[in-house]
């Protein structure tokens, strides 16, 4: 019997990461809200309102999603839900003024990117084997990022051509509805490539206590952690890059280019290494990245490199992780590992801007440069801490022969 691993198709595979390119650029495009609502009369904390109205959303997500995916099929469950990121893009360009309607977009919003957000892992996970799981991981999760950061930059784009801001936001929704095109159409063909087609996604208490009580805990932590990272310092670069007479476009292209290209051209390189060390470099160079917005840009030079770093750093230590949390988890409960591992990014990556929001109008964006860097050097710690816990148990195994 052949021991080959199975082949993905390319064509496919191609086709599933532009239908999740197309539908990342509507949350990508969130990155504007700061600037939109600015130009209503709102501030800071009236946007990382609407933001964190999506964490309540992403938790009824993440429940549902392993069900929706069972009973009618990953890809068609991230389809349907599409439409409200369609809906949410809409919903923010055409509302006037700040008020509880953009608070109900926000919570469309966290339901049609949770269930896509979490279901598209699950697929990459049944695709392929284990071994190749944190290769594709980071194929799926470069594709993601490059609609992540194409968001903000068609806001700019929008702005030099004479646009308003809300340009971006419609286009957003028009990427988004071919997306979850692709992603009906793609459905059959996804199924007949699935190694493992019966396996469960749906979570359960007992699932999530497996899961919880092994060491998949702590990558799961750890994303959560950077989800405050990413979605603290995204949320306000409008405000950061104007506090500093910068472009606030070089931030999400330098960090865009860096996450992409670093997962495209180097991540197959770095999961081959131990993931233990290599998740300890790069959650130092992310906390670099953020003493440099902190104490060192001053220039569209330095801006541009900070943003490369923290590219870099939080892009290459999330395929890292991400594959670590599928790996650690307990057999048979790998789809359950990486329901819990979104739903820990959601609660950082929605829930952290409404208290990065109120930081910044009360004490102001160093005050939140520092709150940032203390969570960096936490999950930083976390990995110091499982090298010297992993070189302990290897002494004592060995004094023990």
């Amino acid at each position: 019997m052949s021991t080959a691993p199975p082949q993905v198709s390319s064509k496919l595979f191609g086709l599933f990461c532009l239908a999740s390119y197309l539908l990342s650029l509507s949350y990508g495009a969130t990155f504007l809200l700061s600037l939109l609502i600015g130009s209503r009369g709102g501030n800071e904390h009236d946007a990382g309102s609407v933001i964190s109205a999506a964490m309540l959303s992403t938790f009824a997500a993440v429940i549902v999603s392993g069900h929706l995916s069972d009973l009618l099929g990953a890809a068609r469950s991230i389809a349907l839900f599409g439409l409200l990121l369609v809906a949410a893009s809409l919903g923010f360009a055409l509302t006037p003024g700040f008020g509880n309607l953009l608070l109900f977009f926000g919570l469309l919003l966290g339901l049609g990117w949770g269930v896509f957000y979490t279901l598209g892992p699950i697929i990459v996970a049944s695709l392929v084997t284990p071994s190749q799981r944190a290769k594709y991981f980071a194929l799926l999760s470069g594709s993601m990022m490059t609609g992540i950061g194409s968001g903000p930059l068609l806001g700019r784009a929008a702005s030099a051509l004479g646009y308003p801001v809300t340009a971006a936001f419609y286009l957003a929704a028009l990427a988004s509805l071919v997306g979850v095109v692709l992603f009906w159409r793609l459905d059959s063909h996804l199924k007949k490539a699935h190694t493992n087609p019966t396996a469960v996604s749906r979570i359960s208490w007992g699932a999530a206590q497996q899961v919880l009580s092994s060491k998949a805990l702590f990558p799961i932590i750890m994303v959560g952690l950077g989800g405050c990272v990413f979605g603290g310092l995204s949320s306000f670069q409008t405000s950061y890059a104007a506090s500093r007479a910068l472009d606030y476009s070089l931030f999400f292209f330098g960090f865009m280019g860096a996450a992409i290209s670093s997962r495209m051209l180097i991540a197959s390189f770095v999961v081959r290494r131990d993931p233990f060390r290599a998740s300890c470099l790069l959650s130092g160079l992310m906390m670099g990245s953020i003493l440099m917005f902190g104490f060192v840009v001053d220039s569209s030079f330095t801006y541009l490199l900070a943003a490369v770093m923290l590219g870099v750093g939080y892009g290459l230590t999330y395929s890292v992780i991400n594959g670590l949390a599928a790996n650690e988890a307990p057999t048979g409960t790998t789809a359950q590992a990486l329901l819990l591992f979104s739903l820990s990014y959601f609660i950082g990556v929605f829930g952290f801007p409404l208290l990065a929001g109120k930081i910044i109008v009360e004490h102001g964006m160093a005050t939140l440069l520092f709150a940032v860097l203390l969570i960096a050097a936490l999950n930083w710690l976390i990995t110091v801490g499982r090298l010297l816990w992993r070189r302990t148990t290897r002494a004592k195994a060995l004094q023990q022969a």
